[in-house]
């Protein structure tokens, strides 16, 4: 078995065990990738102070999002089909990370449903809200939410339209996927992957399919998706999924300034600076470059998050430094996925824990609640 050290490790063993059409799912963006190979670069830009001779005995990475305990500033981000990295994709990254003590949060367009979630674990996990045309659906989706008890509603601002993935169009991508020649050859390169499947009945988008009339199928599906996503969504709607929610709310998406303020007014508890993985705008900032500047302008009114090229504790750690209060982690939990299952998102929990940790103690830090830019060099 492979020593794993990192979360690069993982992704390189999530890419030979996972069909191709998934594996391009997540690792891609749109257009030129421009945005998206940004995200995970300009954190290698930031530098951090070295220091010596500072007491680091007792360190602590605990705090809080959104008045939840966590056990670092770390949540499991919204990822489309999850449960087509690996068979019940969603119940398992949940259960891993009830157990380390980070919350999860279930995307609309998940493979398991909100019910199958709540039925595996125990504590709230979130759940991440897409706005269709079909308000009768939408609030169909909150009430279930609120029944399942969820500790969160995440609101996704950037996606009224959809941003074009080159490598999504050349696959075909589906799910399940279809049986064209070309999967076939695929699925038989990775059998551990094939059987996995055959062993849960869970294999398409579990929020859609039976809960909304004329949609049983993926051929209908794909037709229902393509005409639901609403480019008419504004502030009004927010307000509107406020009310109706009635609990704590998360928007997510927000990279522009006057878009926070704009968030901070509505009276979410937290917005998330996020381009959705580079997945839709291409030309955007990274997330990590808008960080500071919406912090300062916000950061006293709401919690500010981010989302976007994660891939260790390090990142973690420069986005605090920044003024983000939490972080989001897709890819690189959807790697460990990938790999080993539930045993690899909890892998890729403690690799982000243990860098997050260390690399404190470098700086002279001994509670991650008490870092700020002092730490960085630029």
């Amino acid at each position: 078995m492979k020593v794993i050290t990192c979360v690069e490790d993982l992704r390189a063993i999530a890419r030979s065990r996972v069909p191709r059409m998934f594996y391009d799912y997540a690792e891609s963006g749109s257009w030129t990738e421009g945005t998206f190979r940004a995200n995970e670069a300009d954190f290698q830009k930031i530098l951090l102070r070295q220091r010596v001779a500072v007491n680091i005995a007792e360190r602590s990475t605990r705090t809080r999002m959104i008045g939840v305990d966590v056990a670092m500033p770390v949540a499991l981000a919204p990822t489309g089909l999850t449960g087509m990295q690996h068979a019940d994709g969603e119940i398992l990254a949940a259960r891993a990370a009830e157990r380390f003590g980070v919350p999860f949060t279930l995307s609309t367009m998940s493979i398991c449903s909100i019910e199958d979630v709540a039925a595996h674990t125990k504590a709230p996990f979130w759940f991440q809200l897409y706005v269709m045309k079909d308000r009768s659906f939408i609030e169909g989706l909150i009430e279930r939410a609120r029944a399942a008890g969820c500790g969160a509603l995440m609101l996704t601002l950037d996606l009224q339209i959809l941003g074009q993935r080159h490598k999504d169009l050349k696959n075909g991508l589906s799910a399940p996927p279809k049986l064209t020649l070309a999967n076939v050859l695929d699925l038989m390169r990775r059998p551990r992957w094939g059987l996995g499947m055959l062993g849960t009945k869970r294999r398409q988008f579990g929020n859609i399919v039976g809960h909304v009339k004329g949609v049983d199928d993926m051929s209908s599906l794909g037709a229902w998706t393509a005409q639901q996503f609403d480019p008419s969504l504004s502030w009004d709607d927010v307000e509107w999924i406020k009310k109706r929610w009635g609990g704590k709310l998360i928007l997510k998406g927000i990279l522009d300034v006057e878009d926070a303020r704009l968030a901070a007014g509505c009276g979410a508890d937290a917005l998330v600076v996020s381009n959705h993985g580079g997945r839709q705008l291409d030309g955007a900032p990274s997330s990590i470059s808008a960080v500071p500047g919406i912090a300062d302008a916000v950061g006293s009114q709401i919690e500010v998050w981010m989302d976007g090229g994660i891939r260790s504790g390090q990142d973690v750690l420069k986005a605090v430094a920044l003024g983000a209060r939490g972080t989001l982690i897709g890819r690189a939990f959807l790697y460990g996925l990938g790999a080993l299952g539930e045993a690899g998102v909890t892998r890729c929990l403690e690799i982000i824990h243990r860098e997050l940790d260390l690399t404190m103690a470098f700086c002279g830090q001994t509670d991650v609640q008490k870092v700020d830019r002092r730490i960085l060099l630029n």
